[in-house]
């Protein structure tokens, strides 16, 4: 009877001894999980940020393309009211030539 409480004894410790080292396992397991989780938190939380200065970054580049294209049209206009303007004073400086070559003919006639 003594060897059967010998042997319980035995199965008691190993399944203590067994049922720390599982403990110590599963602790180690959860920690190491524990700190995946707060490194991949951590790397989420640094790509939100950079997502949001991104984001900034472009509202302020399509600002300055709005800007840019309203200049643009601006100067097109501009460019169109010239060249009006100027073919505008072509006509009237043929006008005057013409004008001019009429008199000079009149001029340089017989006498």
């Amino acid at each position: 009877q003594e060897q059967a409480h010998a042997y319980t004894r035995h199965l008691m410790e190993t399944e203590a001894r067994l049922s720390r080292e599982a403990w110590v396992r599963s602790t180690d397991a959860t920690d190491l999980v524990c700190g995946e989780v707060t490194s991949l938190r951590t790397t989420v939380l640094g790509q939100m940020t950079e997502i949001r200065e991104l984001h900034a970054t472009d509202r302020r580049r399509q600002i300055v393309i709005s800007e840019m294209l309203r200049a643009d049209h601006r100067r097109s206009t501009e460019i169109i009211e010239l060249r009006t303007a100027l073919q505008g004073q072509v006509i009237a400086l043929q006008a005057w030539v013409t004008i001019l070559q009429g008199q000079q003919g009149l001029a340089g006639g017989p006498t």
